[in-house]
């Protein structure tokens, strides 16, 4: 696996405080907003909720889930399993204050469960800093010689875990 590769995504997704959380209600997608709690490495994600939200059944009826970021110029599409946690130790670790719109009591409030998000499959597009740069070289390249640009290393990238260990490829 890339390693470079899997750094950059876990870069990228520490970069957003929010994510589209699409869980699966039969044939049928739901997206929300969440707010990111945390990220542990390129592959686990963790959100805050309630456990009498409505995503808590869609997650204990289907596992999998989708979720997505964007920025100006960054965007993460990713799919992976989710699991539900009670754990307050890792509920106070992953604590912000502005969760506390959300739950007036705070990190102790009983309702508040973690989802943990193993990430099975992300790609990713990053057009900020120096890989906008190259990028913007490589097309305005391209436009001068009417051809596509060439893929420039860093602005695009696909890793695929199966649940287990990561693998990439760089694109």
């Amino acid at each position: 696996m890339g390693e470079s590769t899997k750094e950059h995504l876990k870069e990228l997704l520490a970069s957003f405080d929010t994510a589209m959380l699409i869980t699966r209600v039969g044939e049928q997608d739901h997206a929300r907003p969440m707010a990111l709690a945390g990220v542990d490495g390129a592959n686990v994600l963790w959100f805050v909720t309630s456990q009498w939200s409505t995503k808590v059944g869609e997650i204990q009826q289907d596992r999998r889930v989708s979720a997505t970021f964007q920025s100006s110029r960054r965007f993460v599409a990713l799919s992976g399993m989710a699991q539900l946690v009670n754990d307050r130790a890792k509920i106070a670790a992953l604590w912000k204050p502005s969760f506390q719109v959300w739950f007036p009591d705070g990190k102790d409030d009983p309702k508040i469960s973690l989802i943990r998000v193993t990430v099975t499959d992300a790609e990713f597009w990053d057009n900020a800093g120096m890989y906008g740069i190259k990028y913007a070289f490589e097309a305005a390249k391209a436009v001068l010689k009417g051809e596509e640009p060439k893929p420039v290393p860093g602005v695009h990238g696909r890793i695929e875990t199966n649940g287990n260990i990561p693998s990439s490829q760089r694109h």
